[in-house]
């Protein structure tokens, strides 16, 4: 009793955790595959990829939220965490084509009650069993020292699988392919940084001041808070994706970096994507940060997704149907031959 005294005095308690341990097979359970083999408590996850495949390949990605998470928690809504982490991850892997299968957290941080901790895994496991992902396991580390109380991190790790043979590594990619866009429901998980710093938000000021600056509703937002605008969580695109990927040469994920970081990793060297920026309506909460930080239009392009969280390159015998299958989904642009930059953003 007296070691258990003594750790949780350091800043970590033992029957605490073990209580947040007790609940997490229950929580896994939500988000289950048939290809699952092991529950909550083993020191690794066990997924049977089965015969269904010929030639499987496995894709796989880590990512965060990015201080993100300081909004989340100043709003008490931890539960839109995990459609965020798994949101961002989803979309990461199926840029290759992949099918998301199982998914795992990492959480860590200082001062997180038993029942803060189990919101945010319960927000994971219900974006899991959406996406038809496992949630396989996870980790969550209590770290005194290295978060302030009451600070935490969410990381995710996130593992589809694709055939061989249908791999998306944009080489199809040709001069006239058309930029086909799918909306954005916000900033995503991506440049809260500059967000939070030009809107004086989790900047240093009193939670009360915090969520009164959250409740702000300018005219702008045209009667929605900053709060309900910027909360708005990662869209996953993969299953509205699917039933058109066998049409598709390329995929970017519009996510830090915005276009010009983003378009050019999946762009043969020798082309360029032209975007008409007039082609989409820009989300009013990008309009408000560019006023309020007095920040030029490239560098919004650069830093934010402005609307558009995902971008399909697809030949243009195979645009109509590929907008038709998606009814969102908006032409945005085209690839042309190599213009001296990978990225063109026309209309700023």
């Amino acid at each position: 009793m007296t070691e258990r005294k003594a750790y949780a005095a350091a800043g970590v308690d033992i029957a605490a955790r073990s209580k947040f341990a007790a609940s997490l097979p229950g929580i896994l359970a939500q988000a289950r595959r048939p290809e699952v083999l092991s529950d909550a408590g083993p020191f690794s996850g066990l997924f049977r990829m089965g015969g269904k495949y010929t030639d499987p390949v496995l894709s796989a990605s880590a990512d965060g939220i990015g201080t993100k998470v300081k909004l989340l928690a100043a709003a008490n809504r931890l539960d839109l965490c995990g459609p965020d982490i798994l949101g961002h991850s989803v979309n990461d892997i199926m840029a290759c084509g992949a099918e998301p299968i199982f998914f795992l957290d990492y959480i860590a941080g200082n001062g997180l009650t038993t029942e803060q901790k189990q919101t945010i895994v319960e927000g994971v496991a219900r974006a899991c069993a959406e996406q038809n992902c496992a949630l396989l396991g996870g980790e969550t580390a209590d770290m005194p020292d290295v978060y302030a109380v009451g600070d935490f991190d969410l990381a995710g790790f996130i593992v589809g699988v694709v055939e061989r043979e249908k791999i998306i590594d944009g080489s199809k990619v040709a001069e006239g392919d058309v930029l086909i866009g799918i909306p954005s429901s916000g900033l995503h998980t991506n440049g809260f940084v500059l967000a939070r710093k030009v809107l004086n938000i989790c900047d240093g000021e009193p939670l009360d001041e915090t969520l009164r600056r959250l409740d702000e509703r300018p005219s702008v937002l045209a009667g929605r808070s900053v709060g309900e605008c910027l909360l708005e969580t990662h869209r996953p695109y993969y299953q509205m994706v699917a039933p058109v990927l066998d049409r598709v040469h390329g995929i970017a994920h519009i996510t830090g970096g915005g276009y010009v970081e983003n378009v050019p990793r999946i762009l043969p060297k020798h082309l360029t994507a032209v975007f008409d920026t007039k082609s989409w309506p820009v989300l009013p909460i990008f309009t408000l940060i560019q006023q309020r930080g007095e920040i030029s239009s490239e560098e919004m392009y650069e830093v934010f997704n402005m609307g558009i969280g995902l971008t399909l390159m697809v030949s243009p015998e195979d645009a109509e149907s590929v907008l038709a299958a998606i009814p969102e989904a908006l032409r945005i642009g085209e690839i042309r031959s190599d213009t001296g930059r990978r990225v063109e953003l026309r209309g700023l």
